[in-house]
């Protein structure tokens, strides 16, 4: 499935930090955050440690026309460009999956509430409902979630790249 997302990803303004598209710049920071092990294993796709060309496989993979996700950066601005990540990965029927990780520097700020907040007030892909999936030993995640309108669907679990294992997970939707 194509989606043709990266040319349309617009720059979505919140109060304390910007969503815009990924930039090829974005590397070295995205790299630096995404490598702490901290964030990879609160994740399923980020690997732990970082192979080399990781980062820029991701950044070229954000940055094609026909990447099957919606992906921004949280950017804070000249103080800060890269706060964390956060995308919608279309399912059918205009369902968006949501994923999102925040620098460890900038945890317990509200960060990830606040781009999850900005994010479903923008509705980017015009989604009827997103999904949210977080691991059972990240209940600050699914706060996130319950804290955004996210109602408690059900217990799943997903195999986590930086555990090697499959990690028990808490399932959300909003429906929008």
């Amino acid at each position: 499935m194509t989606l043709d997302l990266a040319t349309q990803i617009p720059v979505i303004e919140a109060e304390r930090f910007t969503l815009r598209p990924v930039r090829r710049s974005d590397r070295g920071l995205l790299g630096h955050y995404a490598g702490d092990e901290r964030v990879a294993r609160m994740t399923t796709r980020i690997p732990h440690p970082m192979p080399p060309g990781a980062m820029e496989a991701f950044v070229t993979r954000a940055m094609n026309p026909t990447c099957e996700e919606a992906i921004w950066v949280m950017d804070g601005g000249t103080d800060a460009e890269v706060l964390g990540v956060i995308s919608l990965k279309k399912m059918d029927r205009d369902q968006s999956e949501i994923g999102y990780w925040v620098a460890p520097a900038f945890w317990n700020t509200g960060l990830a509430s606040g781009a999850v907040a900005a994010l479903i007030g923008a509705n980017p892909l015009g989604n009827t409902a997103i999904f949210g999936s977080v691991f059972q030993d990240n209940p600050g995640s699914a706060k996130v979630l319950t804290n955004n309108g996210f109602a408690y669907l059900g217990d799943a679990e997903t195999f986590s790249v930086a555990r090697n294992a499959h990690v028990a997970t808490w399932t959300y939707i909003r429906k929008l």
